[in-house]
């Protein structure tokens, strides 16, 4: 599978792998604005999002697989690679599977365990839609937040919309995400160790990463630092993103 991506700046190889019915798109201030002064930084489209193509094969082992493609692609014998959510356990198997291809990992707001389904009723929501009832964004927006009253989330999910020919629809693959969501929540499902630098970034109002998972965190990376970014939820690089940066950019120039 070729998977869609956007290039900044010049350096040494920084992929970044964005999370659940999100895009490479997601990234693209702080690349182009901050790691592509010292970075060659690839934000990809992960399977079944953004522009990459779609399958029904949608899980950890298939987009670690995309990830040795693309590198492969590119000429690429090793990279950074930073992942944000579902992109940090796309990060985490790719790591542990093929540690040779990584040289610092980044792990952002996501720990190596199983997690329950906090995207239920989003997907809930998106799949009631009927997208060729309307005929604005303005519209669709207003008929999500029935069911999703925070704005932001909205905003986000809006990303994914496409309009052609009059007529909207999602760029990402809806049901082949929904149909294998168990999947992306489950066990990390590999073994082994990366023994290389590697950085789990929390967000101090997040849950996603508990003070308890700092022990399967050192089981599969023995060598992680683990920290804090207070004032931050679950999209760290969004809401803080001078203090991510700054944690990010201090890490790989160790």
């Amino acid at each position: 599978m070729q998977l869609a991506y956007q290039r900044y700046g010049a350096g040494p190889p920084l992929l970044i792998l964005h999370g659940l019915l999100g895009s490479g798109d997601n990234w693209h201030t702080l690349s182009r604005n901050t790691f592509s002064e010292h970075y060659e930084v690839f934000t990809i489209d992960l399977r079944n999002h953004g522009r990459s193509p779609h399958s029904d094969v949608f899980d950890y082992p298939a987009m670690v697989e995309d990830l040795v493609a693309f590198m492969d692609a590119h000429g690429l014998k090793r990279a950074h690679v930073l992942g944000h959510s579902m992109g940090g356990k796309v990060a985490m198997h790719f790591a542990l599977i093929h540690p040779a291809l990584v040289d610092h990992l980044i792990v952002v707001d996501i720990a190596p365990k199983p997690y329950p389904p906090h995207h239920a009723r989003i997907f809930e929501a998106l799949r009631a839609l009927d997208l060729g009832a309307y005929r604005t964004r303005a519209q669709i927006d207003a008929a999500l937040a029935r069911q999703l009253p925070e704005a932001a989330v909205r905003q986000f999910l809006l990303k994914n919309l496409m309009l052609e020919d009059g007529t909207y629809f999602w760029k990402i693959n809806l049901e082949g995400i929904y149909r294998n969501y168990d999947r992306i929540n489950g066990e990390l499902g590999v073994d082994g160790q990366f023994a290389g630098p590697a950085l789990f970034v929390r967000g101090g109002a997040s849950p996603y990463i508990a003070d308890e998972d700092e022990t399967a965190i050192t089981r599969f990376f023995p060598a992680a630092d683990i920290i804090t970014i207070e004032g931050a939820g679950h999209w760290i690089h969004a809401e803080k993103p001078d203090a991510f940066a700054e944690a990010v950019l201090t890490f790989l120039d160790r």
